[in-house]
This record gives C-alpha cells, structure tokens and sequence, in this order.
C-alpha cells in the first residue's frame, strides 16, 4: 500500500470515528431526553406543594424543576423584569413580577406571562396589575447561575431587558437583597386567566423538542455512506496500484 493510499484510509478511518461519535452522543442524548420528558409529565401530574416544601427540597439538593407549587403574596408590580419571548409566533415579553409573600419569607419572582411587544409597559395594561394578596400556582424553575450559551446575547438590566433568566441582576435591578429576601427559584404561573386578558399564563414550555433519534440515524447513515464509498475507492485504488506494481 502506498503512502498516499495509506493517508486516506487513516482520513477514511478518522471520518467514520467522528461520525459514530456523534452518532452515539445523539443517542445518549435521546435517552437523557425521553427521561426528562418522563419526568416532567410524572411531576405535572401531581397536586401543587406549598413554596416551603419546594424550597426545602431545593435546599436539600433535590431537584425541583417543573414541580408544581402553590403561594400567596402580593404582587409588587412597580418592579417587574421583562424577558424577551416569543408565544404563538409573536414577539414579545414574559414579565417576571416579585411577589412578596403572605407568610412575611421573602420574594419570589413569578413569571405572569406573554405580553405583547408593544404592551412592554405596564401602563399600557393596567387592567391586569392586580392589586391585594392573591393566590398563585404555577410550576417551579430553577435559576441558572450562568447564561446558559455564548450565542445567547447579554441582558440589559438597565433598560429592564433579559434574554436569559439572570436572578441576580433582577433582584439588584428590584432593589432586593439577594441572601436575605428573594427565594431562589422562578414560578411560572399557570394559565388562569388575568384580567383584561393580560399577561397571557402558562408559558412553560414542557413538549420540548426530541429530534435525538433522527439525528443519530443520520449521523450512523453518514458513517456506513462513507463506509461503502471509501471502502470502494480504497478497493479500486490497491488494485490499481497492484497492476501498476507487476507491469
């Protein structure tokens, strides 16, 4: 075999390991996702817990994504986050209201829901900023310590706009202290309606998309194309040079 043919099978070698590599991550993958699926339609299922329980499970070191939960508080709307979001294919925000809790433990920042990119301003749907103690059930999410991809942009805390979950920078933009007073979890309310319609609940995303297996199979499809083909070329290429050495 000669050197130039010996560089191809190692490209041809090398090819087929990346690509069942990516193949065999894909179907890690779609274990890990089939699970978390499995777990989020267990949780829903079940009946809302009070914060507390939630929050000592969190503190604990359980999980307590997607976990439906119950409180009751006050919505202090003058210090509300916006999130840019889109829902049913429209642009706009989900706002992130501090509530302050009945049982005098803190604030929670809850996610009310879609509002339109026009509606940003709270002035523009007042009819929806309830007033007095209300009572929420929605479903628990954790708060990332970290952006959680280099292609999602920085937030903008000055001019109240976040493209991701940044609990920190809203509880400094509220003026709250973090250790002492804001709990530390979202709650993403559920889709009893406010009124005048406005901001529009349950948002959570909970069919999350599952394409693990399709991306496999392509990847494996990949690998046997490149099989077949390299293997042909190779074949053709030895006996070629096997002619070439006897004449």
């Amino acid at each position: 075999m000669s050197r130039p043919t010996l560089i191809i099978l190692l490209a041809i070698l090398a090819g087929l390991g990346v690509l069942c590599a990516l193949g065999t991550w894909q179907v890690k993958r779609l274990y890990w996702k089939e699970a978390l699926l499995a777990t989020i339609d267990e949780r829903i299922a079940t009946q809302p817990r009070p914060l507390g329980e939630i929050v000592a499970i969190q503190q604990g070191g359980g999980d307590i994504e997607y976990m439906p939960v119950r409180l009751k508080g006050h919505f202090l709307h003058e210090h509300e986050q916006h999130f840019f979001a889109t829902h049913k294919g429209a642009s706009g925000w989900y706002v992130y209201t501090p509530l302050e809790l009945s049982d005098g433990t803190g604030v929670v920042f809850v996610n009310r829901g879609f509002v339109p990119y026009d509606r940003k301003e709270a002035a523009t749907r007042a009819g929806g900023q309830v007033a007095g103690e209300v009572e929420i059930t929605g479903l628990a999410r954790a708060a990332p310590g970290e952006k959680p991809s280099s292609v999602v942009p920085d937030n903008d805390p000055a001019k109240n706009v976040y493209y991701w979950k940044d609990l920190s920078n809203m509880t400094a933009q509220s003026g709250f202290k973090m250790s002492a007073e804001v709990v530390q979890l979202f709650v993403d309310a559920d889709d009893a309606p406010n009124p005048d319609g406005l901001p529009v609940g349950g948002v959570t995303m909970i069919d999350l998309p599952n394409n693990h297996l399709q991306y496999a199979v392509t990847w494996f499809g990949l690998a046997l194309a490149l099989l077949g083909v390299g293997g042909r070329f190779l074949y053709a290429r030895i006996v070629n040079e096997r002619k070439t050495a006897r004449s």
